[in-house]
């Protein structure tokens, strides 16, 4: 995976150090550099996963196809493949620890970074990947916002039931990630009909 530019590595290297009887321990990132790094930042709807050699057939990647319903940043498109490290194929498979698993029919947030003609990539592994989920009352849309921390680059323990933790609606988060990026790199986030298109433009 090329550098990103985010501490993806001392993530992965917090969570390995981590003690087994210990919760996760995890160095975020901010969701502003995130924003800003960020080639696309789309929201939609897995609808392929498909594991596939990488080249020289040493190690398996996950390409990840979403049905895009909104592009908060970056040209409009129908859809957008990515690619994630570790995956299954066939009887083999491998494992990136940080890196997240999709499922069709999962509906998320994706911030990708890359250059064409490669396909993108997420931005940190984990942290570049928001989960919608749908509230059973009312059917709105609701993110996870990341995990707070302190100041500087300081781990924080995972803790179940942090009040910092709660849902917030996908519009308020979009709208958290368009005043972040300003109005010449943010889009508004009216109805479009977007371009069909696989990879980054």
């Amino acid at each position: 995976m090329r550098k990103a530019g985010i501490a993806a590595g001392v993530a992965t290297l917090a969570v390995l150090a981590a003690p087994p009887a210990l919760a996760a321990v995890l160095v975020p990132a901010e969701l502003g550099e995130l924003a800003r790094e960020a080639v696309v930042i789309a929201h939609g709807r897995v609808v392929a996963v498909q594991g596939v050699w990488t080249a020289g057939r040493r190690s398996i990647e996950t390409v990840v196809t979403l049905e895009v319903a909104t592009v908060l940043k970056g040209q409009p498109v129908r859809e957008v493949s990515l690619r994630v490290p570790g995956g299954e194929l066939g009887r083999y498979r491998s494992v990136m620890v940080g890196a997240p698993v999709f499922r069709e029919g999962q509906e998320v947030v994706v911030f990708l970074g890359g250059r064409a003609p490669s396909l993108p990539y997420l931005l940190g592994l984990g942290q570049g990947v928001y989960r919608v989920r749908r509230d059973p009352r009312t059917g709105a849309a609701m993110v996870m916002p990341p995990p707070r921390h302190g100041a500087g680059v300081q781990a924080v323990r995972v803790q179940r039931g942090d009040p910092g933790r709660r849902m917030v609606t996908l519009e308020e988060f979009s709208r958290q990630v368009l005043a972040v990026l300003g109005p010449r790199e943010g889009r508004d986030l009216a109805p479009r009909r977007p371009a069909a298109g696989r990879g980054l433009r």
